[in-house]
């Protein structure tokens, strides 16, 4: 089936020296690209703070393991949808978005209902990598979410050892790394093996859609107590109307899958 979508010019941002950031619309949800076809982000018009689509729900798998965080920082603003949720849902938590791309971030605060920076919100124009590497961040965040793409979105723009040492540099003693991989195929293995190179314990989640995984790594290895995880979930699911019985469902999977 082909999908007609309604562009608009007017909302470009297309600050030289970074891919430019522009809309397209279909049956009330509003899609992020950066210059191509590739959809790096959505929100639905009605409800700006819900987060649209699955993978990213499921990039809140955390709140299974970590329900009352001090510090969430996301590498990678997409359509802003991780920020602002956690920025509405997480009252006492302070939230940090990190992004290379002006136009993103310009372009999120037009379009996507990214509220402005205040004493609990910090969107900050820089290199992710720059933030995980900078020792005055190590050892200070509870959940760590990261999503980094290009505009041809063929693999994370940052998949090292070393980068994701820094990631589980800066993440505190029992935090935890949500971060998505998606691409060409041997990214996948790529990625999770360099997490498991530095992280105590390394699960994923296929998102049952399309070809993103969802992974958690944790800096202190949990012990995974199913009928506990299925009480969080229905809670989770009451509170925040987010399918996390779903994300358990996956992670007892992944267990079976190991065995």
């Amino acid at each position: 089936m082909t999908i007609e979508f309604t562009s608009n010019t007017n909302a470009a941002f297309t600050q030289p020296g970074h891919p430019p950031a522009t809309i397209t619309q279909h049956r009330g949800i509003r899609y992020m690209h950066l210059g191509t076809k590739w959809v790096q982000g959505a929100m639905r018009l009605d409800k700006p703070d819900a987060i649209e689509l699955e993978y990213v729900q499921m990039m809140m798998m955390w709140m299974l393991f970590k329900p009352d965080p001090k510090r969430i920082v996301q590498l990678g603003l997409g359509s802003a949808a991780l920020t602002k949720f956690s920025y509405r849902r997480f009252p006492d938590a302070s939230v940090t978005a990190v992004e290379l791309n002006p136009n993103v971030i310009a372009i999120c605060g037009a379009q996507f209902a990214l509220p402005p920076n205040d004493d609990r919100l910090d969107v900050r124009e820089m290199n992710a990598l720059d933030f995980v590497l900078d020792k005055s961040n190590h050892g200070k965040v509870d959940v760590l979410q990261v999503d980094l793409y290009d505009e041809e979105a063929r693999g994370p723009v940052l998949d090292t050892p070393e980068f994701y040492q820094a990631c589980f540099d800066c993440l505190a003693d029992d935090g935890i790394m949500c971060t998505n991989v998606f691409g060409d195929f041997p990214n996948y293995d790529k990625n999770l093996q360099a997490m498991e190179l530095v992280f105590d314990a390394v699960v994923w989640v296929p998102e049952p859609e399309d070809e993103n995984i969802v992974v958690l790594a944790f800096k202190k290895s949990p012990v995974l107590d199913f009928s506990e995880l299925y009480e969080r979930a229905a809670a989770i699911k009451k509170q925040v109307n987010l399918p996390a019985k779903n994300w358990v469902n996956g992670l007892k999977q992944w267990m079976l899958d190991q065995q």
